[in-house]
């Protein structure tokens, strides 16, 4: 019988470095993590989907927003997971804790300045964005409940990112179970007035998600303080370190810019979306809800990626990083493949779950058929991606995706939506090229191999 391999320990003894097998027993816990994570956010879409379609489209365009305020330090704090991944190949075992301090330090201060700023300036904003008014009147009600716990998820992503540096995968696993569990519970009661609670329709949502989100900060704050993980990872709290902050920084910050400044082209994106109806808007939210069952699959695949890449880079072994990559690769393309054959074959069982408006399932049906082959566009992207990160490369990446997403994306979602007359497919139409190109220009890059002389 093989001998167990402890959570914590990202090289399992008889199993070929960076070999498929090693990947998926680093990355199926993080994918149920990820996969139970938009349970959370599939359950809240299904219970508003039931009070109308312009609560459904509310959700998403106001979700989109929260997220793309949000999405600048969720990046950054996943710079954590690079600094502790290659500390921990070099067995500097007693440097990994420090660097979750650094990160909450560097990471939740401004984000609690970002998130309460967003939200004042909210109703202006979405009022000159030609939003419908019932979009934007549930819109706002669910914003102002989210930076609550907005602020606990950042505490979340930067311990989450500690845990998986250091290839302890089922500790996130578990603090999002229970969250999960708790948000479930929440939301059906507040938004339809359950369990002697308020009906708050979407506001009820938001605020289940921001208690849920708590608690699963809560459970990793525990897990750091716990004994055994102090005494090996020195994880007690240390005081802030300008070096060591601007160090994190250099690495984490093209990161955070990466996905906030491609979030804020989609969030432009979905506000044209939701200029063209509220039909248009819910359709494009129940496709965004059912894509994440694949982008959160391959987002898992892509953190065991940066781990493991991480971790043989820091000890000096880039013939098993390169060959973690392309495992990973393998793995994200096969999940995406069932997801794809679901999409096909089952899009009226799906679209059902969310709506009975039928207008909205009419709209929905093509675009999950186009979402077949945009997923397996979107694992290949997010896998390469996850591995330069480990890797420490994360300048080029933010260039090359920036530039895609603002001289790529936006120009051909006018053109396809707009001046082709495609409506809310045409604009689908537009991300799937960028999908296709991004996937390209990152997998090259990868290829080329420059990261391997980048340090951090």
């Amino acid at each position: 019988m093989a001998t167990p391999i402890p959570a914590s320990t990202p090289i399992p003894t008889r199993v070929r470095a960076g070999g498929v097998r090693e990947v998926t027993r680093l990355a199926y816990p993080i994918v149920l993590t990820q996969m139970s994570q938009t349970v959370m956010h599939v359950i809240d879409s299904i219970f508003v989907g039931r009070l109308g379609a312009a609560q459904l489209g509310a959700l998403g365009f106001s979700g989109i927003w929260l997220w793309t305020v949000m999405s600048v330090f969720s990046g950054t704090a996943t710079g954590v997971q690079t600094f502790v991944s290659q500390a921990h190949g070099a067995g500097d075992e007693k440097r990994c804790g420090a660097w979750a301090w650094q990160g909450l330090y560097a990471v939740v201060p401004p984000l609690t300045i970002a998130l309460f700023a967003f939200v004042a300036g909210a109703e202006w904003l979405w009022r000159v964005s030609g939003a419908s008014p019932e979009i934007r009147e549930h819109a706002l009600a669910y914003a102002r409940m989210r930076p609550y716990g907005m602020v606990g998820l950042g505490v979340w992503m930067v311990l989450a990112a500690f845990f998986r540096g250091l290839g302890n995968t089922r500790t996130p696993l578990l603090a999002t179970i229970v969250a999960n569990a708790v948000n479930a519970l929440l939301a059906w009661a507040l938004v339809f007035g359950r369990l002697g609670l308020p009906a708050m329709g979407v506001a009820g949502a938001g605020l289940a998600t921001s208690i849920a989100e708590w608690v699963g900060a809560a459970i990793l704050v525990v897990a750091l303080s716990l004994a055994p993980v102090k005494q090996r990872y020195a994880t007690q709290p240390v005081r802030p370190d300008r070096q060591a902050i601007r160090r994190f920084l250099r690495t984490g910050l093209p990161i955070g810019g990466q996905w906030v400044l491609d979030m804020s082209a989609f969030a432009i994106f979905t506000t044209l979306v939701a200029r063209m109806g509220n039909a248009s808007m819910a359709a494009t939210q129940a496709m965004i809800s059912l894509l994440s069952m694949s982008f959160m699959q391959a987002i898992g695949i892509g953190l065991a990626a940066t781990t493991l890449v991480g971790h043989y880079k820091g000890a000096g072994d880039l013939a098993s990083a390169v060959r973690s990559y392309r495992s990973a690769r393998k793995l994200g393309i096969a999940l995406a493949t069932g997801i794809a054959l679901l999409f096909v074959l089952a899009p009226e069982a799906l679209l059902s779950m969310y709506t009975s408006d039928a207008e909205v399932r009419r709209l929905g049906q093509p675009l999950l058929a186009l979402g077949a082959a945009f997923q397996l566009f979107d694992a290949v992207q997010i896998v390469a991606g996850g591995a330069l990160r480990g890797a420490g490369d994360t300048r080029w990446p933010f260039l090359v995706q920036t530039g895609l997403a603002w001289f790529v994306r936006l120009p051909l979602v006018w053109l396809f939506a707009v001046t082709l007359g495609g409506g809310v497919v045409g604009a689908w139409y537009a991300e799937f090229v960028f999908i296709c190109t991004l996937a390209a220009a990152l997998m090259w890059r990868f290829r080329a191999g420059a990261w391997k002389a980048v340090e951090i």
